[in-house]
């Protein structure tokens, strides 16, 4: 697949919805602010003393000094919460124009007609649209805006929200997340149900000096099966943006998940994401990431393998360009005997551009007869971009089978020399060598998200020949 093949148009990407929200929360945060977002929502007791205690934690804990410098983040400046004045709608034609435009010319109705069993498209703080197909419906499935869970399904939220998988003092900006959240996805898959077809969410920020703390809660009860996409891009403004989501997924016995996330947010937004799984046994857990914007992205998925037999696989690419870095990676504990991991990570970094690779795999000393595979693999486009790699391993027992390689290459003169010679242009050359090194990702991807991640690629890689 030659990423040349396709037509790039930016404005997809870069352009903002003429929208004046209803209500824009004034820059930094409060106390006041959280008890009016709590409210708002209509929301129990129980989740407005969480956001109450994350609020708590989120004063007193420093922001972190490793990865990419986050002093240019003034988190007094940022809105935490942005209405835009719709009501959630189960049809595209109920939206506002502008933004129905936007969804469009992402390219969400059209995938939810094609390939999709439910899609969900929210809009700054609040969810414009949402809707699952019957067919899943029938069988029990809840496709959800998070808010909307809460109210519907309160017991079953209660128990998982914030709870074991990501507690709301993990760190600093999960604790900000606790205290701010706002819409997102909540999916419960009950037992023996298998839904073939992806379900999918698009998250846009679209307001200037914006925040967007969506959070994804995905339940597959025993013997289920379900896969989730998740889209995100933002238009690019001047001053500094934050998104900092949170992603809960709980797999439980037999069963098996695919989470598959594609972010592309314009180069003033600060990513600061946390996703992780808890897998239990005989369990499959499989992530499939691509970063492209931001200026700077702190995000690794995570697996915490607590039955025996169970599972995790971790497929990632990120793109580092001018003035952004990209620290990702992947994180794996093993907690119990004879289950399995594989971490492959994928960077390009061009423009002066930095990727890092951190990950970290824990064997504790019951998880005997652990296997896992640790792959990192960097391209270097010019002599002014870095790649860096540090992975973090910890093993308690040992019978154990662990294997760890990294390999940094560059795009040599021989093989653009070798390419030219077949009529290629160096730009269509240095592409079509791109193309090849993140193949094993996109092979991974539904159709539509295959053909994006290569036109992101291609956008991030215009320039760079001079």
């Amino acid at each position: 697949m030659q990423m040349q093949e396709f037509e790039i148009d930016r404005s997809r990407y870069d352009e903002a919805a003429d929208i004046v929200p209803e209500f824009v929360a004034e820059p930094g945060l409060s106390e006041e602010l959280i008890r009016f977002i709590s409210k708002t929502k209509n929301e129990p007791e129980w989740m407005l003393q969480k956001r109450l205690q994350g609020y708590e934690w989120f004063k007193k804990t420093l922001i972190p000094k490793w990865g990419p410098d986050l002093s240019k983040l003034d988190l007094d400046k940022i809105s935490y919460y942005i209405d835009p004045g719709m009501k959630e709608s189960k049809k595209w034609e109920d939206l506002p124009e502008e933004v129905r435009r936007v969804a469009e010319r992402i390219g969400i109705p059209e995938a939810e007609k094609n390939s999709l069993g439910g899609a969900g498209f929210q809009f700054d703080s609040n969810m414009a649209y949402h809707n699952l197909k019957k067919e899943w419906e029938d069988q029990g499935v809840i496709f959800e805006n998070m808010d909307v869970a809460v109210q519907k399904y309160p017991e079953l939220v209660k128990k998982y929200f914030m709870t074991k998988c990501i507690p709301v003092n993990d760190h600093k900006f999960i604790m900000l997340h606790a205290a701010v959240w706002s819409s997102g996805t909540f999916i419960y898959v009950p037992p023996n149900v298998k839904v073939r077809i992806p379900l999918q969410a698009y998250f846009r920020m679209n307001s200037e000096r914006g925040g967007q703390f969506e959070h994804t809660l995905i339940i597959a009860d025993k013997n289920s099966e379900v896969s989730y996409i998740e889209g995100c891009s933002s238009p690019l403004y001047t001053d500094s943006a934050l998104h900092a989501g949170c992603v809960e997924i709980f797999v439980h016995e037999g069963a098996r998940v695919r989470y598959t996330s594609i972010e592309n947010w314009s180069k003033n937004t600060f990513n600061l994401n946390t996703k992780r799984a808890i897998v239990e046994k005989n369990g499959i857990m499989e992530w499939i990431n691509g970063n492209m914007g931001s200026a700077a992205t702190m995000l690794y998925p995570s697996s915490v393998l607590v039955g025996e037999g169970a599972k995790s696989d971790s497929l990632g690419i990120a793109f580092a360009g001018p003035n952004q870095n990209q620290d990702t990676g992947s994180k794996v504990i093993h907690a119990a005997p004879n289950t399995t991991s594989t971490i492959r990570a994928k960077s390009i970094s061009k423009g002066g551009g930095i990727s890092s690779y951190r990950g970290s795999v824990q064997v504790t000393k019951n998880a005997k007869n652990t296997k896992c595979s640790v792959v990192c693999d960097a391209l270097i486009i010019d002599d002014k971009s870095i790649s860096n790699t540090f992975p973090f391993m910890r093993i308690d027992t040992n019978k154990v089978d662990i294997a760890h390689e990294a390999s940094v290459g560059k795009i040599g003169e021989d093989q653009i020399f070798y390419l030219m010679s077949h009529g290629l242009g160096k730009e269509q050359a240095m592409q079509m060598v791109v193309s090849g090194f993140i193949e094993p990702i996109v092979k991974q991807l539904p159709l539509e998200y295959a053909v994006e991640l290569n036109k992101l690629i291609e956008l991030e890689m215009e320039g760079t020949v001079g």
